[in-house]
């Protein structure tokens, strides 16, 4: 694949700009070469070197997780800095384009309006699957990227597989992202494991969900070499903190933790959906392979704000096409679940 066609030539030819940390791998020696205060961080541990820019001990525990190579790994600050980057290294404002699928991850299209790039929206199907010739329609020779959100954010189900083959095997004029933030609560097997097969195809991953690290805003691209190499180029020296480096690489040395996680969120999220079925207000649980349900409910906008009242915070996506009266609920604790379910039941026997 001549990924050069789809990458702007400025970006392409740049010559990246080169951190102290660059220039001098080594962990132990006189450090003077990066302006760095001496004395320490005052506070009781140490943050005063510069973190390594690439994260490699980071991306050698990934590649062994994730059956990759390192130099198939981007690490951002979140998977939004990615989605950035993506659409910076590929788009020309008032010159290219790029396809989304609502209802999908809201960031795709808030990034491309900062970046002022067009935005042409097919949205899902009524059972909230990929309307495939639509897409392909809205393709023309200036269409740069294809975002595909699978599991999807906000209505929580998986893609039809054979969908995206299609449109890997269709689209030839840009890139496909394919989104996998939920994937760890899905029986869905990853793209990451076709790359070398399908090279146009980028997949984003998280571990803000399973592995419970939010905070620590740590996301995860993985591509063709050549693509890893470019994002590595144009992205910030240092994008990920020392500290979230530090805590990254012993959380992710804890396995046990991540998939009694996942297994305790999947039983809770069946728990709840059951709970649920019966109660009068409720229209609708869609499918789920996230770690949330969207529910469609009556009187979505009034039972939103009941719940507010009672400190008890959902996602109103009532205002969302195709998620019309309904609300995204994350699965909690079995304690928190329960009470969700008690409130609800009070609303609608109000």
């Amino acid at each position: 694949m001549n990924f050069e066609n789809f990458i702007l030539p400025h970006i392409w030819n740049l010559k990246p700009y080169s951190s102290a940390r660059d220039e001098f791998k080594g962990k132990e020696g006189v450090f003077l070469d990066a302006n760095e205060n001496p004395l320490g961080s005052g506070v009781s541990e140490n943050w005063n070197r510069y973190p390594d820019p690439l994260q490699l001990a980071i991306k050698e525990q990934l590649a062994g997780i994730k059956s990759c190579s390192t130099d198939q790994i981007f690490l951002g600050n979140g998977s939004d800095e990615a989605i950035d980057l993506i659409m910076r290294m590929t788009c020309q404002s008032g010159v290219h384009n790029i396809i989304l699928c609502p209802p999908t991850y809201g960031m795709y299209e808030v990034s491309a309006s900062i970046n002022h790039i067009e935005q042409r929206k097919v949205s899902l199907t009524q059972h909230y699957q990929l309307d495939v010739e639509g897409i392909l329609q809205a393709v023309d020779q200036n269409t740069r990227l294809l975002f595909l959100c699978s599991p999807n954010n906000p209505t929580g189900n998986k893609l039809n597989r054979s969908d995206i083959y299609t449109l890997i095997e269709s689209f030839k004029s840009g890139f496909i992202i394919i989104d996998e933030a939920y994937i760890d609560f899905s029986d869905e097997i990853s793209f990451i494991l076709e790359l070398a097969k399908y090279p146009q195809v980028i997949v984003m991953q998280t571990l803000s969900k399973a592995y419970g690290l939010a905070s620590l805003r740590l996301g995860m691209a993985f591509a063709h070499p050549t693509i890893i190499s470019l994002l590595n180029k144009i992205k910030p020296p240092y994008n990920i903190s020392g500290a979230t480096q530090e805590i990254v690489y012993k959380a992710l040395s804890n396995v046990s933790f991540k998939n009694e996680s996942v297994k305790s969120i999947l039983s809770e999220r069946d728990r709840l959906k059951k709970s649920l079925i019966n109660v009068p207000g409720v229209i609708q649980i869609y499918p789920s392979d996230a770690n949330f349900i969207l529910v469609h409910f009556k009187q979505a906008n009034d039972l939103f704000d009941y719940l507010i009242e009672a400190k008890l915070i959902t996602r109103n996506r009532s205002s969302v096409a195709l998620c019309e009266d309904s609300i995204r609920i994350t699965i909690g604790l079995s304690e928190e679940n329960d009470k969700l379910v008690q409130l609800i039941n009070q609303f609608y026997k109000a």
